[in-house]
Formats: C-alpha cells, sequence, structure tokens
C-alpha cells in the first residue's frame, strides 16, 4: 500500500493556513498545521513573495505528492478577492513550479466533507479536525485548521472530481466524456 502526502492550503494575504497529512491507505494522520502570518509586511507583492517561499519550503520539507487548495469564494468586495486570488495563484504557482498536482476545492465543499454541513463556521471545522485527527489544542487562527481542512476534504475525494472538471487536455475530457466524440 502507497503512502502519500496531502498538502493542504488556505491561501490568504494576512495568514496562509496550511496542513499536512500523511495517508495509508483508508488511514491518515496529520504531519503539521500551521501558518504563516503576512500581516507584518506591508506590501501587497511582499506578501505574494513570502506566500510563493513558504510554499516552495514547505513542499521541498514535506515532498507531498498533491497539492489541495481553497478556492476563494464569491464575495462582495472586488478587491478583496483579487487580493485572495493572487494569493491562491502564487501558491498554486509555487506547487506546479514543483510538479506537483493540485486541486481546488470551494468552501463549501470543504466544509461539507469534513461536517456534513457547507454552512458549518469555521469554529465547527476546527473541532471535527481536532477529533479526527487527536489535535490536543487548536491553533490561535483557525486558517491552519482551514488548510488542514483542505488536505483531509482531498483525502475523503481521494479518486473522484471534486467538481467534475479536472482535465489535463483533449485526451482527458475524450477519454472521460466518449459520448460526446463522433466517429
Amino acid at each position: 500500500m502507497a503512502e502519500k502526502i496531502i498538502l493542504g492550503i488556505d491561501p490568504g494575504t494576512t495568514v496562509m493556513g496550511y496542513g499536512l497529512i500523511k495517508v495509508l491507505g483508508k488511514k491518515m494522520e496529520l504531519i503539521v498545521i500551521d501558518e504563516l502570518l503576512l500581516s507584518k509586511y506591508d506590501s501587497h507583492y511582499l506578501r505574494l513573495k513570502k506566500i510563493f517561499e513558504k510554499t516552495i519550503q514547505i513542499i521541498e520539507t514535506y515532498q507531498p505528492d498533491e497539492i489541495a487548495i481553497e478556492a476563494p469564494f464569491f464575495g462582495k468586495n472586488v478587491q478583496s478577492m483579487l487580493k485572495l486570488g493572487r494569493a491562491q495563484g502564487v501558491a498554486m504557482a509555487a506547487g506546479l513550479s514543483r510538479e506537483v498536482p493540485i486541486t481546488e476545492y470551494a468552501p463549501k465543499k470543504i466544509k461539507m466533507a469534513i461536517t456534513g454541513n457547507g454552512n458549518a463556521s469555521k469554529e465547527q471545522v476546527a473541532k471535527m479536525l481536532q477529533n479526527l485527527l487527536k489535535l490536543k489544542k487548536l491553533p490561535k487562527n483557525l486558517d491552519a485548521t482551514d488548510g488542514l481542512a483542505a488536505a483531509v476534504c482531498h483525502f475523503y475525494n481521494a479518486g473522484r472530481d471534486p467538481e467534475g472538471k479536472n482535465y489535463t487536455g483533449w485526451a482527458a475530457f475524450v477519454k472521460k466524456n466518449p459520448d460526446k466524440v463522433k466517429k
């Protein structure tokens, strides 16, 4: 049975939460849960650089086989969404630069996978993860548990497309949709 390491990331411009789990068969165990605090940096571009560097460092340290990342949710503040999208893009670019496959999950999908409720609070998600992975105490910022939640959601969705739209090109599309190809 192959061992697999999954890195989960909750991208943010003030706090980037992340967690890593080791998967062996149907069992998972916590490797690390932590966060990168970015509020001390004034420049948005410096924050993006720090996200990229930290993601590379995590990848080089733990050698994850896959990355699960929380997709930015649709909010009313366009400026915030843009910044979140950039943070996510930089973390994804770091993973892609090291050729680690990435899967994106909507926040509701992650909450649903962890708690059974797509509208669960951050606290409910954190408590459930604490029980699942036997965490002694929860981190101060729940961004770290959100990152871990993305990894656990990915574990629960192993082998299934989270949104049904993960193609690597035309060959993959044709293979998944033979009924749509005229002969």
